[in-house]
């Protein structure tokens, strides 16, 4: 993980807006590069009623990165007396190996994927029951709008009552085709930074369209060129009747997106143990049920088999 690769701060002090997070992360066969750019809109392209195009972000410097994760941390606000004691942050995490976030919604992660994790916090609301809704913008060259798929488990245990994943999967609608990528989430946000069951909020989604004149940064207009095109959905958060933002003032939300098939979440040894004890028990009472009987039938034969002397 680098801040400004190429660039020696000690000798040539970044130019005022040079704000450039790298990593990379090195495969036997390929090398998988992540970019967060902050000017205008991050390269994450959320998108709010707030304009994230005019949110004035902080500056990237040693203290956003962790390299135990890797992971970058991103905040900002628009200027207005709503952020003055609150902010708008982006955290992004880069992977070497599978594994699962520790917290919740507890995504399951490969080394081809990065996760983000977004959230409002402090913010003063515009209303009295304020809820939110990001935009979430896909861009390629060229880019199909691909599909979005909802899978289904009966297994919840790591993000409880929540029993399924929404995968917006970049391929042909053609169902034979390979994918290409996907980003990928839990439907469900969190009230606190540390939830309880009780803090968890539903999440709902739109269909993907084709997004025209879309604000790129200049991250993603150096890569991709004027060539780039973009598709977009709109992800809302809450339900009427629920607590609201302005219960806790906190609202995070965690995707992860990557390259190839999105993963795919499996029994846990937890449910696998109860099935097996759930299943086995009363496999083992017939069992032992049919051996008692035919053990009673097979003495009671001899028994009657013996005749008396008398």
């Amino acid at each position: 993980m680098e801040l400004n690769p190429g660039l020696n701060s000690s000798i040539s002090p970044p130019r005022p807006g040079v704000n450039l997070i790298h990593i990379r992360s090195l495969g036997n066969d390929d090398t998988l590069h992540f970019l967060l750019y902050p000017q205008k809109t991050p390269a994450s392209s959320f998108l709010s009623p707030y304009q994230l195009s005019s949110f004035q972000w902080e500056p990237l410097d040693n203290s956003s990165l962790d390299p135990r994760g890797p992971t970058v941390r991103l905040c900002g606000g628009d200027g207005s007396p709503a952020f003055s004691s609150g902010a708008l942050c982006l955290q992004l995490s880069a992977f070497g190996s599978g594994g699962r976030e520790a917290g919740w919604p507890g995504l399951l992660h490969s080394a081809n994927s990065s996760q983000v994790r977004v959230w409002l916090q402090g913010v003063l609301p515009r209303g009295v029951h304020s809820r939110f809704l990001l935009e979430l913008h896909g861009l390629g060259r060229p880019f199909s709008l691909g599909r979005v798929e909802v899978q289904q488990f009966i297994d919840d245990e790591y993000t409880p009552s929540i029993f399924t994943v929404t995968q917006w999967l970049a391929a042909p609608t053609n169902l034979s085709s390979p994918v290409l990528g996907f980003v990928q989430w839990k439907p469900v946000a969190y009230r606190q930074p540390h939830p309880i069951f009780t803090d968890a909020t539903p999440c709902h989604h739109s269909s993907p369209l084709a997004v025209r004149g879309a604000s790129a940064s200049g991250l993603v207009l150096a890569f991709y060129g004027a060539e780039a095109e973009a598709s977009g959905l709109n992800i809302s958060f809450g339900l009427a009747g629920e607590p609201s933002y302005n219960t806790t003032k906190y609202l995070s939300w965690s995707v992860l997106a990557g390259i190839g098939d999105p993963p795919m979440d499996s029994f846990s040894p937890l449910v696998l143990s109860i099935m097996a004890v759930g299943l086995g028990t009363p496999l083992l009472i017939l069992l032992l049920g049919g051996l008692f009987v035919c053990v009673r039938r097979h003495r009671l034969a001899e028994w009657q088999a013996y005749r008396p002397i008398n």
